[in-house]
């Protein structure tokens, strides 16, 4: 009998809730082994881990390493195998090597057949499109609620206070970030920005020290919203 490995992956809690789980992926998987004759020899895990790296997904690498020859390689959809155009082609070239098949159930596709590889390469296109149409629309609603004045981010930037969705200024903390974009500009580094705002007993917003991290992202968000 021929033998297949499984692959399954959720990048977070919330969409193994209200994603496609662990569990069905695999029962999706099973169910192909079963139809088409394959004896599923191990399904590797990745849980809670973003597609984005190949490099920090130790399950995937596993089951790389273990593939065969003549064996194949399952997953539910090419999204789980990963979330670009360039390591989903690095996946079939080593799959290819090693002389196995590479299926993804949701979109039908084996690289068995030569149409079957150049689907999944047309495939794996498409949904990289697709993820970058969404996050253009992404941030195109972003920059709209910054020129609006809306809140934009979960956290409220330092130097506002949010009022009923609105970003409204906070004159003190205003003041602040207007002291801390002078020093940054005259030469002063990160760290003793953040030491001369600690020592001055000068909270984050959320109370916390400062930290050279933390000057950073403040002095990105101000220049975003001088830009707009």
């Amino acid at each position: 009998m021929k033998q297949a490995i499984g692959y399954i992956r959720v990048s977070t809690e919330k969409q193994a809730n209200e994603g496609v789980s662990l569990e069905a992926q695999e029962a999706k998987i099973v169910t192909w082994c079963k139809a088409n004759g394959y004896e599923l020899v191990k399904v590797y895990v990745d849980a809670g881990i973003s597609g984005k790296r190949m490099d920090t997904r130790k399950e995937l690498l596993a089951a790389l390493a273990f593939l065969k020859k003549g064996m194949a390689l399952v997953s539910y959809s090419l999204s789980r195998l990963a979330r670009s155009t360039k390591h989903l082609i690095e996946i079939s070239e080593l799959v290819s090597k090693k002389k196995g098949d590479l299926v993804s159930l949701t979109e039908k596709i084996d690289t068995t057949t030569p149409m079957g590889e150049m689907m999944f390469t047309l495939m794996a296109g498409m949904a990289q499109l697709e993820r970058r149409m969404i996050s253009d629309r992404t941030s195109t609603a972003l920059q709209h609620k910054k020129r609006s004045g809306l809140k934009y981010t979960n956290q409220t930037p330092y130097g506002f206070e949010a009022i009923e969705g609105r970003l409204v200024e906070v004159k003190q903390e205003a003041e602040i970030v207007a002291e801390i974009q002078a020093a940054r500009s005259s030469g002063s580094t990160l760290q003793a920005i953040a030491n001369n705002l600690n020592g001055r007993g000068i909270p984050t917003k959320t109370g916390k020290t400062w930290a050279p991290a933390t000057i950073h992202l403040l002095l990105k968000r101000s220049s975003l919203v001088a830009a707009i």
